[in-house]
């Protein structure tokens, strides 16, 4: 593995255009340990693979096991991988526990997030937080999304969902909510419905907004939400759009219901 790995990490850094100085800063490591890696003088931990991955947006696999200087630079994107196979492993921050922090992703960074996500640099830039809810494990990783827009109400523009990251996607459940990171939209929040074709049928909970799909390859990184932060209370006096649609629907198939029943009742002679 360790001569196929520097191979492969010369080619990398070499088409990135960077020096040996240079990503060794990127990934948090000295120099010398760059030229060792890549003169199979000496293997990198766990960890700095992973950064290593998550740098030159690749999976762990293909940095292991592709002889990237032969094959296309696009190689190891045009595939889908729905069941984590190519351990898609998302960059995290710990504290001085090393206990993993809560990364925000508020809506002012989510056009970035579309390229920055696997950049360590990136997602370190981001804020970070914890949350002392029993309902959180320690052994997952978990992000929170801030939302813009009425297409899921009744929870409100602005909103932050705090989403647990799915590495195998046979785990999305139909008519549960998601954080979908995609290559046309990026950040998208919708209560997801699968399809056979390969694809997820996405659907707003504000019957205003039509639903749509998603082809499997145009998505990055599914996280399922499993809560939300808000910091605006409801109005007692006020309602919704969304909840006076679904009020005016009740009524008329209710209404339809009766005509029906009146017809039903009084039979032609």
């Amino acid at each position: 593995m360790d001569n196929l790995l520097g191979t492969n990490l010369k080619h990398l850094r070499k088409t990135k255009g960077l020096t040996q100085d240079q990503l060794a800063d990127k990934i948090g490591v000295n120099r010398a340990m760059i030229g060792s890696y890549e003169e199979g003088r000496a293997i990198p931990k766990i960890t700095v693979l992973k950064d290593i991955a998550h740098y030159f947006s690749i999976s762990l696999d293909t940095l292991i096991n592709n002889n990237l200087s032969i094959e296309p630079s696009n190689s190891s994107t045009d595939s889908v991988d729905i069941t984590g196979s190519n351990l898609r492993i998302v960059s995290t921050i710990v504290d001085r526990n090393n206990s993993e922090l809560i990364t925000l992703v508020p809506v002012k960074a989510s056009a970035g997030y579309l390229n920055g996500y696997a950049d360590p640099d990136f997602i370190e830039s981001l804020p970070r937080f914890s949350l002392p809810f029993p309902e959180l494990s320690r052994e997952r990783t978990y992000r929170a999304f801030q939302i813009h827009g009425e297409s899921m109400e009744p929870i409100p523009s602005g909103a932050y969902i705090i989403s647990e990251y799915l590495q195998d996607w046979h785990s999305i459940k139909d008519g549960k909510t998601y954080i979908l990171i995609t290559r046309d939209e990026c950040v998208v929040y919708k209560r997801v419905y699968l399809h056979s074709s390969g694809e997820l049928w996405l659907k707003s909970d504000n019957p205003q907004y039509e639903a749509y799909s998603v082809h499997l390859s145009r998505l990055l990184e599914v996280w399922k939400a499993v809560g939300y932060i808000c910091t605006a209370l409801p109005e007692a006096d006020t309602i919704s759009l969304s909840k006076l649609s679904t009020l005016v629907l009740d009524m008329k198939q209710e209404i339809d219901k009766l005509k029906v029943d009146k017809q039903g009742s009084n039979p032609k002679t």
